[in-house]
């Protein structure tokens, strides 16, 4: 059994947000990303979604150079923020919007894999729990899913920008 963030009233907002209301996220967020693009005069190619109660959008582009300083953790992190800032503050609405920039999520999902490994390994030698660093939440609810794939529990704890995931033997 995996256990997750409690849900706070942005979960619930977003749990009853429609399909229609996370097209128009995605929508006023691709307006918003493609006129950064213009100003830095980066060439990428936007692509929107809707899955698991979000809207997404990623940015590609042929020549992954001109997106690459983009694709940084820390540098999507903040422009998935303003984006979701421009975003609520077009809608009303708190946004939970996710960016991908060249792929930086599947890269990230990978990385947490690794730490979420390497955590496990801690356990097999002896350990009764191991922590890992302070994450999004969107990033420790990757890592709750991979915990829980891997068989074993976790639970985040800590405030705000503290908030990191403990993972224990089942």
């Amino acid at each position: 059994m995996t256990t997750t963030d409690p849900v706070d009233s942005a979960t619930t907002e977003r749990v009853t947000a429609t399909v229609e209301q996370l097209e128009q996220e995605g929508d006023i967020a691709a307006d918003y990303i493609e006129e950064l693009l213009d100003i830095a005069d980066i060439d990428g190619d936007l692509a929107l979604d809707v899955r698991a109660g979000r809207a997404y959008v990623s940015i590609e582009a042929e020549d992954k150079g001109s997106i690459a300083l983009l694709s940084s953790p820390d540098t999507v992190q903040a422009l998935q923020e303003l984006t979701r800032i421009a975003v609520q503050n077009r809608t009303g609405r708190f946004s939970r919007l996710i960016l991908d920039i060249g792929g930086s999520r599947n890269t990230r999902e990978q990385e947490l894999a690794v730490l979420v490994d390497r955590a496990i390994a801690r356990l097999d030698d002896g350990a009764t729990q191991a922590s890992l660093p302070a994450m999004s939440s969107y990033e420790r609810k990757l890592v709750h899913d991979i915990v829980a794939e891997r068989g074993f529990v976790s639970e985040s704890y800590g405030d705000g920008a503290d908030r990191h995931t403990v993972i224990r033997r089942g």
